[in-house]
């Protein structure tokens, strides 16, 4: 069964005005923006975002994603200050640093997590931070350097189904982000993942995904609907209804998973700082 797309709320001019004012005093990006997130007015409001770092051009080019793909400029250094700087102006509690994927970067960007993380603790010290990370190709040098930045939480989406995952993905391996989700659980921080629904997987595929998931030591889930940015992104196959995320959040949470949180609007950071 088929439903329309959820209405969400606005945000208020005068949020939106300060919030990008103190995003464009620092040269921010938040992935908020980027990826045109509906639950960015609820989330402003709550004095939490997610950080897009490494700048806004991304070396990959996934079919759900509505961040620009193409060759990637220099990297700011003067970023993960600036980052720390804006967290600050804007009372932040609880933060996501995330970025686009920098294959072109020998360590794919790992050491900028890091600065990241180092410099938000110096002038941030009870905010706490989550690292959404790209899968850096698995190479266990660049793992090690986000891990030992000792962030409250590591996160990496496995964003849906393996049957679907190449096509959705093609620059992505499902097994390549299953073995990250591992690496990183084997470190014991709390470790946190995501997968949208829409795009066409069967529900004994979404069963699967949660095994794998689990297998690996994730230990919190999101699950959210599958919403088409533009026409040029992959198609929505199903509008998932409210009691369908419900029963995929009870299966969740029977299987294994410690937390989880399902809705037609939830993402990967969605109230991330109460997950």
């Amino acid at each position: 069964m088929n439903f329309q797309k959820p209405k969400v709320k606005a945000p208020s001019n005068e949020l939106i005005y300060k919030t990008k004012s103190v995003l464009d005093k620092y040269s921010s990006h938040t992935i908020c923006i980027e990826s045109l997130c509906p639950n960015i007015a609820e989330c402003f409001e709550r004095k939490t975002a997610t950080f897009l770092i490494l700048g806004n051009i991304c070396t990959r080019n996934c079919k759900f994603c509505a961040v620009e793909s193409g060759k990637p400029k220099e990297i700011n250094l003067q970023e993960p200050k600036k980052v720390a700087e804006a967290i600050k102006e804007l009372r932040l509690k609880y933060v996501v640093i995330t970025s686009v994927d920098r294959d072109d970067l020998k360590d794919f960007g790992a050491s900028h997590f890091a600065k990241t993380v180092e410099e938000i603790k110096k002038i941030n010290p009870k905010t706490k931070i989550e690292l959404l990370t790209p899968d850096f190709q698995n190479k266990k040098s660049s793992l090690d350097i986000v891990i030992n930045s000792d962030p409250y939480k590591l996160a990496h989406n496995i964003e849906t189904v393996r049957r679907l995952s190449k096509k959705i993905m093609p620059g992505c391996s499902y097994d390549k982000s299953l073995k990250v989700l591992e690496y990183y659980a084997k470190s014991e921080i709390i470790t946190k993942s995501s997968i949208m629904v829409g795009l066409g997987e069967r529900e004994e595929e979404i069963e699967e995904c949660f095994r794998d998931l689990l297998n690996v030591g994730v230990k919190q889930l999101t699950i959210g609907q599958y919403l088409s940015p533009s026409k040029t992104n992959a198609k929505v196959i199903k509008y998932y209804h409210p009691k369908e995320f419900q029963e995929l959040k009870k299966l969740a949470l029977s299987m294994g998973f410690e937390a989880v949180a399902s809705g037609i609007l939830t993402r990967s950071s969605y109230y991330a700082d109460i997950l």
